[in-house]
C-alpha cells in the first residue's frame, strides 16, 4: 500500500463539480504544492475544516479553479491526513488534477481503500464498512435508512452486546473446567441453558429480519404473467406511472419481456413484464414466451393476471401450472368493465392456495393499485418486520455467521442437556463467540477483509 492514495470520488461523467480525494501523510504536503490564491501566493499551513478558494496548477499553467479543503487526523473519514480538491466535474480536468496529484507522490487508490483505511485505522468496524456500500447502493429509502442506522453502530453495538454475554458465560465456563476441585459456587447444566437460550433468541430476533433486509438492500423481483390481453403491461405502465410499455388490443403485442426498476412501497423492485403465454406458432412469440417462463422461475413475486370482465380459459389454467411453489398475488383486471369472474371463486376455480391474496384491478383507471402495492409489501416484509426497524441485518455475510453461531449454540445446548462433558459446551460456544465477531471485523481474516473492500467503487 502507498502511505498517501488519491483517486477521483466522484461518478465518471459530466457535472458541475468533482471532487478528488486524498488521504496520508503527504495530503497537505502535496496540495500546498499545486494550490495557489488568486493572487499566485502559496497555501500556506491552512487552518483545517476550512474551504479555500483559488487555482490548482502545474508549475505556472492553471489547470482549473477549484475550492480546497485539508482535514487534520485523527477526525477524518480515513483517520489519517486527508485533502479534497473540489473543481469542475469535467472528466478531462479531473483525469489532468488526478494526474497531477499522483506525480507529486500520491499513489492511486485501489476499490474501497479510502473505507478501507477508515475500518485499519479503527475508526469504524467491519460492519460499518459495509454499510457505506449499501449507501451508495441504495435503490429504496427503506434501504437506505438500513443501511445508515448500520452505519451508525447500531448493529456493532447488538453484536457486541451479545459477544459480552458470551464471553462472561464462557468465563465461568472456563473457571469450572480448569478448577473444578477449587471451592467454587456450583454451576450447574440447568444454569447454563437459559443463558445459552437466551443468547440464541437474541441472535435469532436479528436473523429474523434477513429476508427482509435482503430485498430492502438487492431489490425484489416481480413477474407480470397471464395470457395475452390481460392488460400486464397497462399494469407495468400503471406502477412506474408512466408510457414504458406498447398497449394494443392485439395478442401477442408484447413478444419479449421488458424490465424495469421502481419503488413500490419503499420497496426497491425489477418489475418484468412478460409475453403472454399461450400456443402460437410465431418462431419470434414462442422465444418471447420461453423467455416468460424463466422470468416466472426466478422471480421472487408472480402477479397473475387474469381478464374479470370474461371467462377462465384454457390458457389462464396453463399459467397457473407454472405457478407451483411460488409467492403469488391474482390480480383482477378490468375491474372498471361489467364484471364475469366472481373474485370469491378465482381461487377454488384456479386451483391455487386458499392463502393466495386476490385483487381487483383497474390497470386503466388506476383502481385497485394502492392494495395490490400493499399486498406486494405484506408478502416482503411477511407482517412481522416494520421497515422503520432498527437494526435490520441486510448481508447475505452478516447472514451467514448468525446462522453458523446458532447452530454452535444450539450444538452446546444439546451437550448440557445430555450430560456431557462441560469442555465440549463450552467449545462451541467460544466458536459462537468467535463467529459473531467477524460480523463486526474482529476475528477476520485478511482475505475476507480484501474481499470485502473489493466491492468498494474507487474514491469511496
Amino acid at each position: 500500500m502507498y502511505d498517501t492514495i488519491a483517486a477521483v470520488a466522484t461518478a465518471v461523467g459530466e457535472a458541475g463539480i468533482g471532487v478528488i480525494r486524498i488521504s496520508g501523510p503527504d495530503s497537505l504536503k502535496i496540495l500546498t504544492d499545486i494550490f495557489r490564491f488568486k493572487s499566485g501566493r502559496k497555501l500556506e499551513n491552512p487552518e483545517p475544516r476550512r474551504m479555500i478558494y483559488g487555482y490548482v496548477c502545474d508549475g505556472s499553467r492553471i489547470i482549473d479553479e477549484a475550492m480546497v479543503i485539508y482535514m487534520k487526523a485523527p477526525h477524518t473519514y480515513t483517520g489519517e491526513d486527508v485533502a479534497e480538491i473540489q473543481c469542475h466535474g469535467s472528466s478531462v480536468t479531473l483525469r489532468k488534477i488526478l494526474t497531477l496529484v499522483i506525480d507529486r507522490g500520491a499513489g492511486p487508490a485501489e476499490r474501497g481503500e479510502f473505507t478501507k483505511r477508515a475500518f485499519l485505522n479503527g475508526r469504524i468496524d467491519l460492519s460499518q464498512a459495509e454499510a457505506v456500500i449499501d449507501i451508495v447502493k441504495a435503490r429504496s429509502q427503506a434501504g437506505s435508512a438500513a443501511a445508515v442506522s448500520q452505519l451508525s453502530g447500531r448493529l456493532s453495538e447488538r453484536v457486541s452486546s451479545i459477544r459480552y454475554e458470551m464471553a462472561d458465560l464462557v468465563s465461568e465456563m472456563a473457571v469450572r473446567i480448569e478448577y473444578p476441585d477449587e471451592d467454587l459456587e456450583e454451576m450447574g447444566n440447568e444454569d447454563i441453558i437459559p443463558v445459552i437460550n437466551k443468547i440464541y433468541g437474541e441472535i435469532k430476533e436479528m436473523y429474523d429480519t434477513a429476508s427482509t433486509g435482503r430485498v430492502f438492500r438487492d431489490g425484489c423481483i416481480i413477474a407480470l404473467a397471464g395470457r395475452p390481453n390481460t392488460g400486464k403491461s397497462s399494469l407495468m405502465n400503471a406502477l412506474l406511472r408512466e408510457e414504458r410499455a406498447i398497449v394494443t388490443d392485439i395478442p401477442g403485442t408484447t413478444r419479449d419481456t421488458i424490465e424495469e426498476y421502481a419503488e413500490l412501497g419503499g420497496i426497491p423492485v425489477k418489475i418484468i413484464d412478460t409475453a403472454g403465454i399461450r400456443d402460437s406458432g410465431d418462431k419470434i412469440e414462442k422465444i418471447g414466451i420461453g423467455r416468460s417462463m424463466d422470468a416466472i422461475e426466478s422471480s421472487d413475486i408472480v402477479i397473475f393476471m387474469l381478464d374479470s370482465s370474461g371467462r377462465l380459459r384454457e390458457e389462464d389454467r396453463e399459467v397457473v401450472s407454472m405457478l407451483s411453489g411460488r409467492k403469488c398475488i391474482v390480480a383482477l383486471n378490468k375491474s372498471d368493465l361489467p364484471q364475469v369472474l366472481n373474485p370469491s371463486e378465482i381461487l377454488s376455480e384456479t386451483g391455487l392456495s386458499e392463502d393466495t391474496p386476490v385483487v381487483e384491478i383497474s390497470a386503466v383507471t388506476g383502481e385497485g393499485i394502492r392494495s395490490l402495492i400493499d399486498e406486494i409489501t405484506n408478502i416482503v416484509c411477511g407482517g412481522s418486520v416494520s421497515m422503520a426497524q432498527d437494526i435490520m441485518v441486510a448481508d447475505v455475510r452478516h447472514e451467514e455467521l448468525m446462522k453458523e453461531a446458532m447452530k454452535s449454540l444450539s450444538d452446546a445446548e444439546k451437550i448440557l442437556r445430555n450430560g456431557e462433558a462441560l469442555d465440549f459446551a463450552e467449545i462451541d460456544i467460544r466458536s459462537a463467540w468467535t463467529t459473531l465477531g467477524e460480523i463486526t471485523g474482529e476475528s477476520v481474516n485478511d482475505d475476507i477483509v480484501n474481499e470485502i473492500f473489493s466491492r468498494f467503487c474507487l474514491g469511496k
